[in-house]
């Protein structure tokens, strides 16, 4: 018989702080929970991450990676460029019907850390990487000015996902959705 291999300490720790961290804030939560959580000696944390700021950071890191995959995996299934525009919210609205829902991680971690922290580079990070893959899809679109129709699709992702977290309803991407059709369609691209 068979016994599955147990996550290596790392691991249970990056799930516990996955867990804790999305649930109740990076600053909530502290160390010793997170230790807790994963059923780790507090030296494993120490000789995987180095230090708190250091988990916080590969946590994000984590997201982004998920993130990416899944929303890259969701466009990959359309050929048009307007169309991948537009599956960025049937994206997150997967994402805000998610019972867990709890916002956008990287705001979340963003706004209870303090400027040049961690969070705060991989929230850029994370932007930047959103920014550059709706730019491009605005540029394959053939919009007449893709930075300015970049903006307006960050800036209705960014207050879906707001809304969706606060009205605790996902209806605000359905919402940003419908603007985003008739912001393609004001640029002639729909």
């Amino acid at each position: 018989m068979s016994e599955t291999a147990r996550p290596s300490a790392r691991e249970r720790l990056l799930q516990a702080a996955d867990e804790l961290f999305y649930a109740e804030g990076i600053h909530t939560v502290g160390i010793d929970r997170v230790i807790e959580h994963a059923g780790v000696a507090k030296a494993s944390l120490y000789s995987c991450f180095g230090s708190k700021d250091e988990l916080v950071r590969a946590y994000l890191m984590r997201r982004h990676d998920r993130r990416v995959q899944r929303l890259t995996a969701r466009l990959d299934q359309h050929t048009e460029p307007v169309a991948k525009l537009l599956a960025i919210f049937d994206y997150l609205a997967d994402t805000c019907r998610d019972p867990g829902f709890r916002g956008c991680p990287f705001m979340n971690a963003n706004a209870e850390s303090p400027p040049g922290g961690p969070a705060e580079q991989v929230a850029d990070l994370h932007r930047g990487w959103t920014r550059e893959l709706i730019h491009g899809l605005c540029v394959e679109a053939g919009a007449a000015d893709p930075g300015l129709l970049t903006r307006q699709f960050v800036l209705l992702y960014d207050g879906a996902s707001v809304s969706a977290r606060l009205d605790h309803k996902a209806e605000a991407v359905a919402t940003a959705k419908a603007t985003a059709e008739a912001l393609l369609a004001a640029a002639g691209l729909r």
